[in-house]
């Protein structure tokens, strides 16, 4: 298991880190003032909206609303989860990711060179499999399968796909020479051991697909047998740089061919993959023989707004595409779609656009259904809604499942679908089906929406240097506001130190008000540069003496028998701060 990186590392890389400079490797950025610009790498549109501040170290778009530091672009322009945008960034600056030795059990720090020597190897074991589909005396049988399968010799080698013979030790003797080498390979799962200690190689007489993490370097492999035989597909097992629910079979493939990803298609075999590709449709993956998972959907959505999951109609197909389904609906947020295509039996991705070709298969995809259609039509598969016990047990599924959403579009769609089949109004269904709990610290707004606390909220986020102008008044945590704790939590944070919002901001990932901030992070104050410091220091007296105001009512409401000669002086004292203002 990998140590933790360290926060004080984390912190020092954001500010190491330049944002203009990060973006702009992989985005073309233009001046526009203090600030640059560039079409939005996120969405779609003709005039630029994105926008990136160097004095904050942030960016923010402002037709989608995408923002946040160095290492949030990473993670969203490269689909890197935290701990490898953090090494990414931290090699773009030349500097090693140290790591915390871990209190868990057989917690140990990572070894990098271990790490890359397995990756090395398995870049490795890749060239090695395709240099057998270009020299084993086999190759002619492998070459006519492929061939049947309609795939031309330039997608085998975009892909790479290559050839495992049938023997049990090619792998061995390639690799395998020394004993420290045979453990790396036991490691990664490229050979396997018996209960008699006989080790032997893991894939045999197998077509050979390598598995790219996100960041395009090979963790695993499929293999596909060419004559009858079980299992069809044999994947690797997990190891300690290759994990099936993080990745998919073609995305890094997808991500070097699609600049922008409009769609993405959900498959279920590697071959549909490549087949798919050699006619022209580039955006689709598959999942490693396990159902799309919760992270495998996050990370399409961080590059799409539209999932496709186009399966098999049996069963299997259908239970596949629920669970992905379930998996989808915590993410379900504004903006974004997903829908599902079935195919007769007997047909799959491969078939269909081998018969079809592109125009044809992408038809096929303009029939998919929405998931809101998907959803009741699977619950009612095996309900009766003509009877009470019916409609009642509809409501006892349905419930559990739409108290994941989160967005309130998609839960009033799902509400009214569910009223309009139970003949109810959907008013008295928000009883039974409560909206999911949201931090306190809710989006800003503009107009009266935007409170006081907030507003202050917002200007320090954006001007950390605020919170030195002032005195932090750690009273003010009892001012009832929404926010009030978080406020002086915020105050004193950047009091101490000096800060910037990306530093901020990132001191708050992975807790409860980590999106309220960055919303209030690009929020538009509309107050002028100069004037930034009087605003703050009139929201904050405002503040202040909104709690001296609350602490007046609390004692005056006390009797005369409770009040003693300290509160009575405490009442005078805030008498004449509030006459002085």
């Amino acid at each position: 298991m990998a140590g933790l990186i360290p926060k004080d590392f984390i912190q020092d890389l954001i500010a190491r880190a330049d944002v203009v400079e990060v973006v702009d490797s992989r985005v073309r950025l233009k001046k526009a003032g203090r600030n640059y610009q560039a079409c939005c790498p996120f969405h779609n549109e003709k005039s630029p909206s994105f926008t990136v501040a160097p004095d904050k170290q942030f960016y923010h778009c402002f037709g989608c609303g995408a923002h946040g530091n160095a290492l949030d672009f990473l993670m969203e322009y490269d689909g890197l989860d935290f701990p490898d945008a953090v090494e990414e960034l931290a090699a773009m600056l030349g500097v090693d990711v140290p790591r915390e030795q871990s209190s868990g059990r057989g917690g140990k720090p990572v070894d990098k060179q271990q790490q890359a020597d397995d990756y090395a190897l398995m870049d490795a074991c890749a060239k090695f499999f395709a240099s057998q589909l270009r020299q084993h005396p086999d190759k002619q049988r492998v070459i006519d399968y492929l061939k049947g399968r309609g795939l031309s010799g330039q997608i085998v080698k975009d892909f790479e796909i290559g050839y495992a013979p049938d023997a049990w030790d090619t792998v061995m003797k390639q690799f395998g020479r020394h004993k420290d080498a045979q453990s790396q390979l036991l490691a990664l799962k490229m050979i396997t051991e018996n209960d008699n200690g006989r080790r032997y190689d893991f894939f045999r007489d197998r077509i050979m697909f390598p598995i790219r993490d996100r960041r395009g370097r090979v963790v695993g492999f499929g293999g596909r047998v060419l004559d009858k035989g079980e299992p069809k597909y044999l994947n690797s097992p997990e190891t300690r740089i290759f994990h099936k629910g993080r990745e998919l079979y073609g995305f890094w493939q997808m991500k070097q061919a699609e600049q922008k990803i409009d769609s993405a298609v959900l498959v279920e075999g590697y071959m549909d993959v490549v087949a798919l590709a050699q006619h022209g449709v580039t955006n689709a993956v598959a999942s490693l023989g396990t159902a799309a998972t919760t992270e495998h959907l996050q990370l399409l959505f961080r590059h799409t707004p539209l999932v496709i999951c186009c399966f098999d109609g049996d069963r299997a197909g259908r239970d596949a595409a629920w669970r992905a389904l379930e998996n989808a609906l915590p993410l379900l947020k504004d903006g974004i779609d997903m829908r599902f295509l079935f195919l007769p039996d007997g047909e799959d991705p491969d078939s269909l656009v081998q018969r079809e070709g592109k125009q044809g298969f992408e038809e096929q995809l303009k029939q998919a259904r929405p998931l809101t259609d998907y959803f009741f039509e699977h619950l009612l598969d095996t309900l009766d809604i003509t009877t009470d016990a019916g409609k009642s047990r509809l409501v006892g599924t349905a419930k559990p499942l739409i108290g994941q959403v989160a967005s309130d579009f998609y839960r009033d769609l799902l509400m009214n679908r569910l009223a309009q089949l139970l003949g109810r109004d959907p008013a008295q269904l928000d009883q039974l089906v409560p909206a999911p709990e949201k931090a306190k610290v809710q989006r800003p707004a503009s107009g009266p929406k935007m409170t006081p606390i907030l507003r202050a909220m917002g200007l320090m986020v954006q001007y950390p240097y605020l919170a030195k102008t002032v005195a932090v008044h750690p009273e003010l945590e009892q001012l009832k506001l929404e926010g009030s704790k978080v406020f002086v939590a915020l105050h004193r944070q950047c009091a101490e130190r000096d800060l910037s919002t990306a530093q901020l901001l990132e001191s708050w990932r992975d807790t409860r008000y980590a999106d309220s901030l960055r919303r209030l992070a690009s929020w538009q104050h509309g107050v002028i540069e100069e004037n930034i410091e009087k605003e703050f220091a009139e929201t904050f007296l405002f503040l202040i003496d909104a709690y001296l105001e609350q602490r007046l009512q609390t004692l005056q409401s006390l009797t005369a028998s409770q009040l003693g000669r300290e509160q009575i002086q405490e009442i005078d004292r805030i008498l004449k701060l509030l006459k002085r203002r």
